[in-house]
């Protein structure tokens, strides 16, 4: 069932390079993908809200999409935590982009990466701005509501 929310995805920035240039196993959570790790799962917990895909314990997480029903009635207070997020991954040198859309949400966890992103109209539409993001340099939040 569809009810209206806010649809967040996150993803770390160029990621696989900065792990390269610090030596840093991608098999094993370091200290950017354990604290993203712990910051995502706060997020959501604080704000009722589901994780669809990402969440790594094993790894780390570098990726997110999460889905919380009824999060525009609190845009404001949502935003300067997702602001929270990426002054975090910011403060370890790494860059994260962030969108967050008013939009349909259907809050289950996806069974695979590919329904996580392409499950839904939103879903979909959030993935192309992320991607007009990080092409034009990332470090960003975009919230369109």
């Amino acid at each position: 069932m569809f009810i209206e929310g806010l649809l967040v995805v996150l993803d770390l920035d160029e990621f696989g390079d900065f792990m390269k240039e610090r030596g840093w196993d991608p098999y094993r959570p370091n200290i950017v993908t354990g604290t993203l790790t712990s910051l995502v799962e706060a997020f959501a917990r604080k704000w009722r809200g589901v994780v669809v895909y990402g969440l790594d314990h094993e790894r780390g997480t570098e990726e997110a999409v999460i889905e919380i029903p009824y999060g525009y009635e609190r845009l404001e207070a949502i935003v300067k935590d997702l602001e929270e997020i990426k002054r975090e991954v910011n403060k370890y040198g790494a860059s994260i982009s962030i969108v967050a859309l008013r939009e349909l949400v259907y809050p289950v966890p996806a069974r695979n990466r590919r329904e996580a992103y392409y499950g839904t109209p939103g879903r979909r539409r959030a993935l192309k701005i992320l991607r007009s993001i990080k092409r034009a340099g990332g470090n960003k939040i975009v919230v369109i509501a």
